[in-house]
């Protein structure tokens, strides 16, 4: 089985890994780039900064994590991954839950007009 990778305009993410209840992916936010504020039903995230710095809004609650720093994303809550520095974003998210499909999302705000 081929792994997903997909360009978006804030930047990329690739699936690492992948099994029933989990997903792994390396997500790429290029610099001065957000991507939308959304939420999931089916799932949790977990993100770990690898390279640059995160701004992170979870539920209105703003949140900025550095390299070998994390932050839980709970089912459902409204969050957001920033990137306010000057080098690319890296992190890696570890989705849990019974469904991780990428068309798991609500989008409630988006900088590239991405609704629904």
């Amino acid at each position: 089985m081929a792994l997903e990778s997909e360009e978006r305009p804030w930047g990329s993410w690739h699936v690492i890994d992948v099994e029933d209840g989990f997903k792994i992916k390396r997500i790429h936010v290029l610099p001065g780039r957000r991507l939308s504020l959304q939420s999931h039903e089916h799932r949790s995230e977990h993100w770990v900064v690898v390279q640059g710095t995160a701004t992170c809004e979870v539920d209105g609650a703003t949140t900025v994590i550095k390299h070998g720093e994390s932050l839980d994303v709970p089912r459902g809550a409204r969050h957001r991954l920033s990137n306010g520095g000057d080098v690319e974003l890296v992190i890696v998210e570890v989705q849990l839950g019974g469904y991780t499909g990428e068309d798991d999302i609500c989008r409630y705000e988006d900088d590239f007009g991405r609704l629904g």
